[in-house]
């Protein structure tokens, strides 16, 4: 993935269960959970390249989020800051190599982003 791919989207969901089965059966998503992320089930789509997660909805996540790759979440959010956007999650550790942040944009949409190396080399 480049710089602008999308690259998750999480789905708010009430009923895990539920939501599994509508999905998985709907567009044949293969859901299922990884270790170090249970109560998270990840789903990936029949390309093998899309995917995203199932995620407890609460009063801060209630509507799909897309995640957008990059190469650098600080200098992404300073450039959302500039253009009128604002942050609302900061940048959070998913693992040694990849880290997750969000913003709302100028028409009060809420867009993740995702930065990750393969090998931890080039992280802010």
């Amino acid at each position: 993935m480049a710089h602008g791919d999308i690259t998750h989207i999480d789905i708010p969901v009430d009923d895990m269960e539920r939501a599994k089965g509508f999905y998985g059966g709907l567009f044949g998503w293969t859901i299922e959970e990884y270790p170090g992320y249970e109560g998270y089930p990840m789903w990936r789509a029949p390309n093998q390249i899309s995917g995203g997660g199932l995620a407890p909805r609460d009063d801060t996540f209630d509507r799909p989020r897309s995640y957008v790759e990059v190469d650098s979440i600080d200098e992404t959010l300073r450039r959302v800051t500039e253009l009128g956007g604002r942050e609302v999650r900061p940048k959070t550790e998913i693992s040694p190599t990849s880290w997750w942040a969000a913003f709302v944009d100028t028409e009060g949409n809420e867009i993740g982003l995702y930065e990750g190396t393969e090998d931890g080399e080039g992280a802010e």
